[in-house]
């Protein structure tokens, strides 16, 4: 999910791997890519139109989980300012849109110290360990096996009719509910 909608999911796309036996984990993803992008303001814009999309337009269960990308290695002090601001935002905004009713589950998709320490403060209650091993945390973060969701290395893998298809392959922690869905 995002503000482009070249790169949103769709019904359809969704519909389709939910009859594959695929089950759908979706990341609202935008410009998370630097400190000054995360501000409350950011988190509730973003927070509501998450909710529209996963509601309104794929049919989301209450229940399950939206992802919110910090896509670049934070460092602790924008973790307990601006990003922690942002979740903050992204909680209020699920609060008012659902009319206080139950909602989506809240996820980060980000470093091993970012997951971590929005996990732990409760900004997050899911978190999807990025691929990037370089950053803060993550190695540790792994072995340990925090994560509800791991994206795992860039893949190639052959499709139907010769078609090779690049993907990033992700793997659930198999203890734990990540908040994945089928419509």
């Amino acid at each position: 999910y995002s503000w482009n909608a070249a790169k949103n999911l769709s019904l359809g796309e969704a519909r389709a791997l939910s009859q594959a036996g695929l089950a759908i984990g979706v990341v609202w993803e935008t410009s998370g890519t630097r400190a000054g992008f995360f501000s409350r303001a950011q988190g509730l814009a973003d927070g509501a139109a998450a909710f529209r999309m996963a509601r309104d337009v794929i049919g989301q269960p209450v229940g399950s989980a939206i992802y919110f990308a910090v896509d670049y290695d934070p460092t602790q002090a924008d973790l307990d300012g601006a990003i922690g601001n942002y979740f903050t935002g992204v909680h209020a905004a699920l609060y008012v849109a659902a009319e206080g009713q139950p909602s989506y589950r809240v996820g980060v998709y980000g470093s091993g110290l970012c997951c971590g320490t929005l996990a732990e403060s409760g900004a997050a209650r899911l978190s999807w360990l990025s691929q990037s091993t370089a950053f803060a945390g993550s190695r540790q973060y792994a072995e340990q096996k925090r994560y509800d969701i791991m994206q795992l290395l860039p893949a190639r893998i052959l499709g139907a009719d010769g078609i090779v298809l690049d993907v990033d392959p992700d793997a659930t922690h198999p203890d734990r509910d990540g908040g994945l869905f089928t419509v």
